[in-house]
């Protein structure tokens, strides 16, 4: 409890302290520079955070075991030491295995076990342990003329190319320390190797005359990291050896495959070889040739374990090797290494897909990659890759933040966490590459997260103060929206390209004739609070509402993109709303019995620049626009009726919606202007407008408008009675209107000076 208390109280702290534009900038800057330098030491627990992602991906995409290798474990298993007795076996049994791999046809074996002492069950060794009594004296010399083992197995190591190995400990053995014989040669390109590999003070050979004919000599060991796990193999290990320029011995994996070969030296190229990308940096080691392979290895010259997990493939049993009926093509041609696999013998080495592998397995896995060139690798700008990207990625996220853009932020911190893993695992299973992706995006996205809540914490702070400053004379969604922006807020009047509607109740007056206060109110209620929720909705800032009309406008108090569009869409959701609300209003008067109640509507919108602002007189004022725009929008409303529709649009708008489905009205000089406009109605969005009723309907309307303004009365009759026919029923009495138009002018044709365009003489037509 008293933790939970303590980060609740943290939080509490963050929450009322005072955060300046400077703090935001500075915090989240702190901790992206020590994201940076604890990245730049690459500590242990950054490090374990890496090999944890790798291991992972090891996991979901093992490295594929491929049977067509030719590599293979002959195995001392249990079935092995019930054939060929308890272990330790005579070095002449080994000897008896290594020669019937050569019958065979083995390429070459490598021994996984360490003959550091003469074999106690020698001829010698049991004549020197015979009581020194004379009545032993024959049995000592008939045992002395009997073969010795370990030459034995000497020479049956000379027969075939063998690899024997030694191994490097961390303690002084207390014995005599021989170094192993040095069997092949070295070959340096860029930094000498000598500072990367990694030195040894103690170590366990092989006996001298099993080094001596043996082809090769290689190291079995294979180190864990600090968790435990083994997930690389040095290809190289030094051992203290005065004046040898060159004290490197090789794995047992390496020295294996260069015996295969039939090479003679190892080729080590590190940081400043041509072709080696280090910046002028000690890096390390970075390839290693082995014949014909060249092995990418880490700076210290390991390569890392592409681990396939347990494959019962790769092994056979000694026991089945002495049988007539043994398969000769499971060794024929094949690299064999020699181990053991039984409980009580075998070293339990846990690796990314395996929690207990036998280290002869590990050997033959490493001989494996080298062979199929199947590797792992951290390339050399994977450290600088990933600083760049927890840089880029933090401080991208943090400009976000500064910008209040916390949804934008998240977005792509998400995109960013995700396209990391999702760059870093296509790198590894198709490149080999290991990139961390854990600690760039985790660092950059908890610098977003402490960003963000200093952003968080400011703006409410600054939004208190803005909704005190201005919620006497507001709105409370323009409060909120001038809060969230505060810098695009002018105080006093601007000019600025605007939308402006008006939406008006068709026979208001009459309507509520037959209503009582409450039933009025309840209707208005009902209709303007459905009408006001599409309008800011689709991003209009209510003026006003006069009685039964709704006036609005849009780009103001904030910039609104493509802000004709959306007001034309709120006209096309309120219209769609209307029908609703008027199935809502019947079916309440059918429940109660009274009178039924239709709404009819007709809106008018306009485009051009008015002033907006704040509006009034130093007692009372209120957010509001004016101008001849505002003007003109009350008068397409107005005109509505006159043109039997329930949206007028000026040219403005609708040039702004081209793609919608507009069609043309007329073109009308309205009361107080002398420049005509046109007028527009909409039937529907990009949906409508593409469709082929739609596509046939405005071709012909259009034709009958031109036929009408070029003063052809019979050909406009005759394309109105083709729209009409392709219009919907709403359009009906339009259509009757213009053919009322076109009879009269027929009859009575307007002067020669006509130019097409309706004087509308009053406020409404």
């Amino acid at each position: 409890m008293g933790f939970v208390n303590s980060i609740g109280s943290f939080f509490g702290r963050i929450a009322r302290a005072k955060f300046g534009r400077i703090e935001g900038i500075i915090i989240p800057i702190a901790l992206l520079m020590a994201a940076l330098t604890l990245r730049t030491y690459d500590p242990p627990m950054v490090q374990q955070m890496r090999n944890i992602v790798f291991d992972n991906y090891q996991r979901i995409t093992p490295r594929p075991y491929d049977p067509t290798v030719p590599i293979r474990i002959g195995d001392i298993d249990e079935k092995s030491l019930n054939i060929f007795g308890q272990w330790p076996w005579s070095r002449s049994q080994m000897a008896r295995i290594i020669d019937r791999l050569r019958e065979l046809g083995a390429a070459v074996v490598a021994l996984d076990i360490i003959y550091a002492e003469s074999d106690r069950t020698a001829p010698a060794a049991v004549a020197k342990n015979l009581p020194d009594d004379g009545s032993f004296d024959a049995a000592k010399q008939m045992l002395l003329k009997l073969p010795d083992p370990d030459q034995d197995l000497a020479q049956s190591l000379a027969q075939i190319p063998t690899v024997v190995p030694f191994a490097a400990l961390g303690a002084d053995p207390q014995r005599p320390q021989m170094l192993p014989l040095r069997k092949a040669g070295y070959a340096f390109a860029g930094d000498n190797p000598d500072q990367f590999i990694a030195p040894w003070r103690y170590w366990v050979s092989s006996l001298p005359e099993l080094e001596k004919t043996a082809a090769g000599i290689g190291s079995v060991n294979a180190d864990p990291d600090p968790d435990g796990i083994i997930r690389q193999v040095s290809l190289f290990l030094k051992l203290p050896d005065p004046g040898n320029p060159t004290p490197y011995y090789p794995s047992m994996a390496a020295e294996t495959l260069r015996i295969a070969q039939g090479q003679t030296t190892y080729a080590i190229k590190s940081s400043g070889a041509s072709g080696v990308i280090s910046f002028g940096e000690h890096t390390g080691i970075s390839v290693v040739k082995i014949g014909q392979a060249l092995v990418p290895t880490t700076p210290q010259g390991a390569v890392i374990l592409y681990d396939s997990g347990h494959q019962a493939e790769r092994f056979f049993s000694l026991a089945d090797l002495m049988s007539p009926d043994f398969d000769p093509s499971i060794v024929a041609g094949r690299i064999i290494f020699i181990g053991s696999s039984v409980e009580g013998l075998k070293d339990y080495k846990p690796t990314p897909n395996d929690e207990s592998m036998t280290g002869v397995e590990i050997h033959a896995q490493i001989a494996e990659q080298i062979f199929s060139s199947k590797y792992l690798q951290r390339p050399d700008w994977a450290d600088g890759l990933e600083w760049v990207t927890l840089t880029v990625l933090g401080a991208v996220l943090t400009i976000l933040a500064q910008l209040r853009r916390a949804l934008v932020g998240f977005g792509i911190a998400a995109f960013g966490i995700l396209g990391s893993f999702g760059a870093s695992y296509y790198m590894f299973q198709y490149q080999g590459f290991l990139l961390d992706p854990l600690y760039p995006a985790g660092a950059a996205f908890l610098i977003f997260v402490t960003a963000t809540l200093i952003g968080y914490v400011r703006t409410e702070q600054e939004k208190a103060q803005v909704r005190g400053a201005f919620s006497l004379y507001l709105s409370p969604v323009l409060v909120d929206q001038v809060s969230k922006n505060r810098e695009q807020l002018k105080l006093g009047g601007e000019n600025r390209d605007l939308t402006v509607m008006f939406c008006d109740i068709r026979g208001f007056t009459k309507m509520s004739e037959g209503l009582d206060p409450q039933q009025l109110t309840h209707v208005i209620n009902q209709f303007l609070t459905p009408m006001t929720d599409i309008i800011q909705a689709n991003g209009g800032t209510i003026d006003k509402y006069i009685g039964d009309c709704i006036m609005a406008f849009w780009n103001a108090p904030l910039d609104i993109p493509q802000h004709e569009r959306k007001a034309v869409l709120a006209a096309y959701g309120m219209r769609s709303e209307l029908v609703r609300l008027n199935e809502t209003l019947a079916a309440e008067a059918a429940a109660t019995g009274a009178k039924k109640i239709e709404i009819k509507i007709g809106i008018g919108l306009n485009t051009g620049i008015a002033c907006v602002g704040n509006m009034g007189s130093k007692q009372r004022f209120g957010y509001s626009a004016l101008g001849d725009t505002v003007n003109t929008a009350s008068r397409l409303e107005s005109l509505s009726p006159a043109y039997f529709v329930d949206l007028v649009l000026g040219e403005e708008t609708a040039a702004a919606a081209p793609d919608f489905a507009l069609l043309e009205l007329d073109q009308v000089r309205v009361k107080g202007k002398n420049v005509p406009v046109r007028i527009y109605t909409g039937l529907g969005d990009e949906k409508v407008a593409q469709s082929n009723s739609f596509v046939a309907l405005k071709s012909l309307h259009d034709a009958m408008l031109a036929a009408y303004r070029h003063q052809s009365w019979s050909s406009a009759k005759a394309s109105l009675a083709l729209a009409r026919e392709a219009a919907p029923e709403s359009l009906g009495r339009f259509y009757d209107m213009y053919e009322a138009r076109i009879a009269e002018y027929a009859a009575n044709p307007p002067p020669e000076d006509w130019d097409g365009v309706y004087v509308a003489m009053t406020k409404g037509g």
